[in-house]
């Protein structure tokens, strides 16, 4: 029993060092993206300015346009409140984006959590990504994923939905089953195990077109 227990733990271990750094990675290139951009920024003024000064007003207006778009592209989506959740939320939204997936995000931390960051990583983490992993499924005109997050009392509320095909999924002992394998349901359990131990609650919910996940999470003061 101890040696399965001691396995267990590994591989626990071993998931949560995977999930930091494919989180970390992904951080790491949209914070790269906005470092190239500021990089940059010298050369766009004085562009600017040399059509300015030729009094070019329409260049000026078209310039100005074209960075705003570009802008768009690398500067934070989402702005919680709470760095960690930016961070993941805003690095799978770009991810999301990549792979052709609409998402729509009204998030809001406006406390401070007594959860810890890896928890956090651990929950968002996955629920975008099985959110992203369902989507992929559908046409590219179908896809959707939605996000909410806010404080409800004293309790953390998440929910994510995903638009699905093929209908309402069944149970499997409980649970919906996964179409990814080992890897994935092991992800869907870690999600499981830190609501329990936080003391929390989930629930997910499969209707015609559409998957449900949401989650409070208990926050004590901090």
């Amino acid at each position: 029993m101890k040696f399965l227990d001691k396995r267990l733990d590994r591989r626990i271990a071993a998931y949560q060092q995977e999930l930091i750094e494919t989180h970390y990675r992904e951080v790491e290139n949209m914070y790269r993206q906005m470092r190239g951009w500021r990089h940059d920024f010298r050369n766009h003024i004085q562009l600017l300015a040399a059509y300015a000064q030729k009094g070019d007003l329409e260049a000026v207006k078209s310039y100005l346009a074209e960075l705003e778009q570009d802008l768009a592209r690398v500067e934070p989506t989402v702005k919680t409140g709470n760095a960690m959740a930016d961070a993941i939320l805003n690095s799978k939204i770009s991810l999301a984006k990549a792979k052709g997936i609409p998402v729509r995000a009204d998030a809001h931390i406006p406390v401070k959590l007594s959860i810890s960051d890896l928890d956090l990583c651990v929950i968002l983490g996955n629920l975008f990504d099985n959110a992203i992993e369902a989507s992929q499924k559908l046409r590219e005109e179908e896809r959707m994923i939605r996000i909410y997050m806010d404080m409800k009392g004293s309790q953390l509320y998440i929910s994510f939905t995903n638009l699905a095909a093929g209908g309402k999924q069944k149970k499997v002992g409980g649970r919906f089953s996964s179409t990814k394998g080992e890897g994935h349901g092991f992800g869907l359990a870690r999600i499981d195990s830190v609501v329990e131990r936080l003391g929390g609650y989930l629930t997910r919910a499969s209707e015609e077109g559409a998957f449900t996940t949401e989650v409070l999470l208990p926050q004590e003061p901090v």
